[in-house]
């Protein structure tokens, strides 16, 4: 029987193994040497698609953003921005390592995220928010969606626990001396007690936008 050819290999195959490396084994267990075992191939050949290990890493970050789909166009302003914004934050959890480098921004950002970036850019802009108000609403943003991001991988991976975030609080409630906080303590009790409260990244969101539509009124109330 023929033995079927191996499909040519060329940058998008390399970029979507070196993801599901990723997400199998996460960002310390890709290498050159791992993915080129993962296609079948020497290392070095890798080079002649990704330049260097940090155009892998952007690549891949950029395949994340591609994921993540354009709002209706028919939304205004602030529903887009939600909208834009829960999908990014869905693509970054489904991609653990991800948030990580995109809170990175090296120089290798990839057409993608630039795309999403101009988009949000685009999106404020048309809203009218003045120049100097687009850069305080950009940054909160994106601060927002990556910064949230991260902090819950931090939590869902911990190797301790099925349910990280429960454990980690029952585990601080048992360190000595807590008696001089407790506000901190009874915070800490509620989140051990109600393991699958709603995550606070949509509330915040919310709450962002809220901010910065008032800011936008107050802004066109002075001109």
């Amino acid at each position: 029987m023929a033995v079927k050819p191996r499909p040519a290999l060329d940058r998008p195959r390399v970029l979507a193994a070196a993801t599901a490396v990723a997400d199998a084994e996460g960002l310390a267990a890709l290498s050159m040497r791992r993915l080129g075992a993962e296609l079948g191939v020497e290392a070095m050949s890798l080079y002649h698609h990704v330049p260097n290990k940090a155009a892998l890493l952007a690549g891949i970050a950029d395949l994340v953003a591609g994921e993540v789909p354009e709002p209706d166009p028919a939304l205004g302003w602030r529903d887009a921005l939600q909208e834009r914004y829960r999908r990014t934050h869905d693509a970054l959890l489904r991609h653990p390592w991800c948030a990580a480098l995109w809170a990175g921004q090296s120089a290798e950002v990839g057409p993608e995220r630039l795309r999403h970036m101009d988009a949000v850019l685009a999106t404020l802009r048309g809203a009218g928010f003045p120049p100097s108000l687009l850069e305080l609403a950009f940054h909160s943003l994106q601060n927002h969606v990556v910064g949230h991001a991260v902090q819950a991988v931090a939590f869902s991976h911990r190797s301790d626990a099925a349910d990280p975030l429960e454990v980690a609080a029952r585990r601080f409630l048992e360190r000595p001396g807590l008696g001089a906080y407790p506000d901190l303590v009874a915070h800490v009790e509620w989140h051990a007690e109600h393991p699958d409260a709603a995550s606070a990244f949509g509330f915040a969101l919310d709450l962002l936008l809220d901010g910065l539509e008032r800011a936008l009124a107050g802004a066109r109330g002075r001109t």
